[in-house]
């Protein structure tokens, strides 16, 4: 039996939000929630993918590991996210391991219920659709990132969307070890030392796992500068 508060934070995903009542308490009709404790494995990957996953409390990182043994994250998520849709959607097995990065509690959606409603409820598959171009979105969004901004643009893009601020200072906690930071923005943990010392002159301040922003609006600026003009004013 689900319970109300954990209904609640599962209703704001992108899978839930828009779905009648009817639906939602359908589905979280065969849900379980579970607890994981930090570094605890979720599923790995070439598991056959049996549930989709929402983030009550906590945090989860998506990786994969190469065959040289690196750990590369694909993504890390959050409360009211949800991930494992697609690919439960096609019976197959997950191409990335699971694993909880702090203590954390996950409802478990079982795949079978979900692509059993979805014959019966066009709403849910407009609700599927979304939510898996969402994370296409954020993939893209990602991508980019890496490849048209600086180390230092991509830690200030990160602290802003932990900031829970819109104008003047603002601190943020850390909600996870600087090398898993480190990894999700595409960066080596001696490259994220360096991008945080270059934030310093933007007013960002580290602090063991918190984050001062002195300003906001001079960190948003900051993101949005064109890393190329530098380069160029040295022509």
């Amino acid at each position: 039996m689900v319970q109300s508060e954990d209904r609640k934070v599962a209703k704001d995903s992108v899978l839930l939000r828009n779905l009648p009542d009817r639906v939602v308490d359908a589905l979280l009709s065969d849900a379980v929630s579970h607890q994981y404790s930090r570094a605890e494995t979720v599923f790995l990957q070439g598991e056959k993918a049996q549930f989709i996953h929402i983030v009550v409390d906590g945090w989860v990182k998506l990786y994969r590991v190469a065959p040289n043994g690196n750990e590369a994250i694909v993504n890390v998520f959050t409360r009211s996210h949800s991930f494992g849709e697609a690919v439960s959607f096609k019976n197959g097995d997950y191409p990335v391991s699971a694993e909880a990065v702090t203590d954390c509690t996950l409802l478990l959606l079982p795949a079978r219920s979900l692509v059993a409603m979805m014959k019966e409820e066009p709403d849910l598959c407009i609700a599927a659709l979304a939510s898996t171009f969402q994370h296409l979105h954020e993939m893209v969004s990602h991508l980019e990132q890496i490849k048209a901004r600086t180390g230092a643009q991509r830690v200030a893009d990160f602290l802003l969307d932990l900031s829970n601020c819109e104008t003047g200072s603002c601190m943020v906690t850390l909600p996870y070890d600087k090398i898993l930071i480190a990894g999700r923005l595409g960066m080596k943990p001696e490259s994220l030392s360096r991008a945080f010392a270059k934030l310093q002159k933007v007013g960002v301040k580290i602090a063991r796992n918190h984050a001062m922003i002195s300003d906001i609006d001079a960190l948003k600026e900051y993101t949005r500068a064109d890393p190329a003009s530098g380069w160029r004013k040295a022509q």
